[in-house]
């Protein structure tokens, strides 16, 4: 893993198995890699992109601040397959919440992606799938819908997951906009 740790450092972009199905993932902090993305991707470019974070405290790298009963939930669905959609005013920013002023994050649960994840720092990690297509299933798949437009590939078999749960917290209150594996209630 060290080789595709290195290339996501560089700014390289590929595909490899999340906590879900298999992502196009490279760099949250690195606008060129996020901008390849939407590309490779043929993405709206108006909709975010997803960040997988290692912990908590990568919030802190987007400004974002959390009240108590953001914490509380947090701490109660993560690790987990619960995406949230936070707030995330900066406009140092604006390349991924493509001015929305919000960030859809997830701390996944799975220890070899968090410790990838710690190593690179946060992702960007749409399904990998062009938009408006089925996700990615396994590799094959993947290389069908990108070919060499990604500088790697991460074989993990078959992934056939629900995505995650996603869940905006940027209100008073909890709106479940997509529910996955993980049930939540709108409060």
């Amino acid at each position: 893993m060290q080789d595709i740790i290195q290339k996501i450092k560089n700014g390289q972009v590929g595909i490899l198995p999340t906590d879900t199905l298999y992502g196009l993932v490279g760099s949250a902090l690195n606008s060129r890699s996020v901008e390849r993305i939407y590309q490779i991707k043929k993405r709206d470019l108006t909709k975010p992109l997803i960040v997988l974070i290692s912990s908590i405290q990568d919030l802190n790298l987007f400004k974002i601040k959390l009240e108590k009963w953001h914490k509380d939930f947090l701490e109660k669905y993560w690790p987990g397959e619960v995406s949230v959609i936070l707030n995330c005013p900066n406009e140092e920013f604006k390349y991924l919440h493509r001015g929305s002023q919000t960030l859809a994050v997830r701390l996944p649960d799975k220890p070899d992606l968090i410790d990838l994840i710690q190593q690179t720092g946060p992702l960007v990690a749409p399904s990998a799938n062009p938009e408006n297509s089925a996700p990615a299933l396994n590799i094959q798949q993947a290389q069908n819908y990108f070919g060499q437009q990604v500088d790697f590939y991460v074989d993990q078999g078959e992934l056939n997951s629900s995505p995650s749960t996603l869940v905006d917290l940027t209100g008073e209150e909890i709106k479940v906009l997509r529910q996955g594996k993980v049930k939540i209630k709108n409060v």
